[in-house]
């Protein structure tokens, strides 16, 4: 049987439609069948006049659960496309990246090794792993009214600009603390180089499993991000205080309106998000990468001297004794002051 690669591309614009035709025509030249879509492949043959090499059709000549991979050109908003209409069909087929947008941050290669990626496909030259998503369900007045999903993160946002919303936020069942805020991001890791990440949250590193909470320009003296065990159900309520409404954003992609007195709850998907990787790069290095951080003057570890013996025995740092300690030192952590 043919191996084939679904090829996903955002064709209202010119350079992914450049991108799609080469991908298709480097797939069939490495003997893999490329897939589309019947609505971009005829966007495709409308902006090209036709195409040079046969393209099988997805749902008329192969059903999803038939193809390997999926091939995203795109930025992050095209792959989290991706990753819904796989998930929509139930089937377990991981998403390859190359990025055509901004930062990029799922995506796994460059516009400019379209054709090397392509080659790393064809020779299996790649591996799988497994992004946490999260479950988000929607109350109000005790009645669910939605159920969703995200990759990224569930954002609760103000429905109105000049109106800030009144929410309290929960953590396995019970309150934490209440504030006016322009909204909330409920995010998983893969979700904290986005909009939890532009709201001031941390970057946890993406095998990391956990859930984030990190508030929108909250009015309060306690209103930190925070990070929770993965087994935590999160909760945020609209409270009735005033009479402003929310709207709930999940990937950017599904919405739902908010009233006074909705519940958002979020827990750990037993559903994963299977990404393609062809690179084992560190996610220290793709930080670095795609945000330009500066990192001149760095030495790195100290290595070893070849032939050398065993390092000798480094005496531990003493403690200083408490009656030793000068006015205004602070006590290592765990030491009684008392004593």
């Amino acid at each position: 049987m043919n191996r084939r690669v679904l090829v996903l591309a955002h064709t209202g614009r010119e350079d992914s439609m450049v991108a799609a035709r080469e991908a298709c025509a480097q797939l069939y030249g490495s003997g893999l069948a490329p897939v589309m879509s019947a609505s971009q492949q005829r966007d495709l043959e409308a902006h090209f006049g036709g195409l040079d090499h046969p393209t099988e059709i997805l749902g008329e000549d192969v059903e999803l659960d038939e193809v390997e991979l999926v091939m995203v050109l795109g930025g992050d908003g095209t792959i989290l496309r991706a990753a819904e209409l796989v998930r929509n069909v139930k089937v377990d087929v991981p998403l390859l990246g190359v990025n055509l947008g901004h930062v990029g941050f799922l995506a796994e290669s460059e516009r400019a090794d379209l054709a090397q990626t392509v080659q790393w496909v064809a020779s299996r030259s790649y591996s799988v792993e497994e992004r946490m998503t999260i479950d988000v369900t929607v109350w109000h007045h005790g009645t669910k009214v939605a159920h969703t999903w995200a990759l990224n993160e569930a954002a609760i946002e103000k429905a109105a600009r000049e109106r800030m919303i009144e929410v309290v936020t929960e953590v396995d069942g019970k309150p934490l603390t209440s504030y006016g805020c322009d909204g909330v991001v409920l995010a998983t890791p893969t979700g904290s180089t986005a909009y939890a990440f532009s709201a001031g949250g941390p970057v946890v590193w993406p095998e990391v499993e956990a859930l984030l909470i990190t508030p929108i320009s909250a009015h309060a003296l306690f209103a930190k991000p925070l990070v929770v065990s993965p087994r935590s159900r999160l909760a945020v309520e609209i409270l009735g205080r005033t009479d402003a409404h929310a709207v709930l954003w999940c990937d950017g992609r599904r919405s739902v309106d908010l009233p006074p007195g909705a519940r958002v709850e979020v827990t750990k998907s037993p559903v994963p998000v299977r990404l393609a990787r062809i690179s084992a790069t560190p996610f220290s290095a793709r930080l670095v990468r795609k945000f330009e951080l500066p990192i001149h003057g760095w030495r790195g570890p100290v290595p070893a001297r070849p032939g050398a013996g065993p390092e000798p025995g480094v005496p531990e740092v003493p403690a200083v004794p408490w009656g030793a300690r000068r006015e205004g030192d602070v006590a290592p952590a765990g030491d009684d002051p008392t004593n």
